[in-house]
């Protein structure tokens, strides 16, 4: 175990996030129209962006630990290098389903978040402006 395998299926979102924030950063001044739609895609980008790239942190930093264990730096555990905490670094970095399965529930947990900013907001808007 030399080299940090990079989650792809996790590293693509946080990619498309940090795109996405940054040209609607740098156009925000420009998009006048329809600024709470926006500021709901702020909103779920940001979510999202924080839920995968807390998962994508985790991943690289399992395996960065359990690389300290492989001490001839072959690949591979034998011997010697076996002990209990190379055993329970494998096991944390092989057996967590929720951190490989992120990309999703903070996919849906970041568009009701989003869609509920949004709605509160459109509710308010209607409110303030005309005296529902």
């Amino acid at each position: 175990m030399k080299d940090i395998v990079m989650p792809f299926h996790l590293v693509t979102p946080v990619i498309i996030c940090l795109i996405g924030l940054s040209m609607i950063f740098f156009y925000y001044k420009t998009l006048k129209k329809n600024r709470l739609f926006l500021n709901s895609i702020i909103v779920f980008l940001g979510i999202y962006l924080l839920i995968t790239g807390k998962a994508t942190y985790d991943t690289i930093y399992s395996q960065c630990y359990l690389n300290h264990f492989d001490l001839n730096n072959d690949g591979m555990f034998t011997g010697d290098e076996i002990t209990n905490n190379q055993k329970e670094a494998m096991r944390r970095l092989t057996n967590d389903t929720g951190r490989n399965l992120s990309f999703i529930s903070g996919f849906i947990f970041s568009f009701f978040i989003a869609a509920f900013f949004f709605i509160s907001g459109f509710v308010i808007s209607k409110v303030k402006y005309n005296k529902v």
